[in-house]
């Protein structure tokens, strides 16, 4: 085989290791397994996948493609964005959600200091049992945007999450 082809096949292989790796760090399982992950810290049962929230999820990241502001869909469902002027996976996502944690003051039910928490209480709702989500790239080139959907929605006012 001569070098050029050689490089070609190397190449090719590195971006199917590439395609394989970025897209395994997005898959639904990333996100199950971190929303569960802190759902299981404060005892509140496993949410699980629901195609059909994810395909409201999907459809929303779709529209928010283009510009990929922050904006809430307003639609029937919780809602966590999130958007990185870089790649952003699944996981980094979730976890950034889950690191406002350390805002939320569970005896007086709010977040402290002036602080978000709201990301952090959607995750760990635990009335919220179906969720779907879905990542788009930014075709402005700003970036990623990922939306997490969450059936029935959580954070309503005097409630606890759990």
């Amino acid at each position: 085989m001569g070098s050029y082809k050689l490089h070609v096949v190397l190449l090719c292989l590195v971006a199917l290791v590439f395609f394989h790796v970025s897209q395994a760090q997005n898959s639904q399982q990333d996100y199950l397994a971190a929303h569960n992950a802190a759902r299981s810290k404060v005892r509140v049962g496993s949410i699980t996948w629901d195609d059909t929230v994810a395909a409201n999820a999907q459809n929303y990241a779709n529209q928010r493609a283009g510009d990929c502001k922050l904006v809430h869909s307003g639609g029937r469902y919780g809602e966590n964005l999130a958007m990185s002027s870089g790649d952003m996976s699944a996981t980094e996502a979730v976890n950034m959600w889950v690191a406002e944690k350390a805002n939320y003051d569970y005896n007086s039910n709010s977040c402290t200091g002036g602080q978000m928490c709201g990301h952090y209480t959607q995750v760990v709702w635990r009335n919220s049992v179906h969720f779907g989500c879905a990542r788009v790239r930014c075709s402005n080139g700003s970036g990623t945007f990922i939306i997490c959907s969450y059936d029935p929605p959580g954070n309503y006012l005097g409630e606890r999450p759990y």
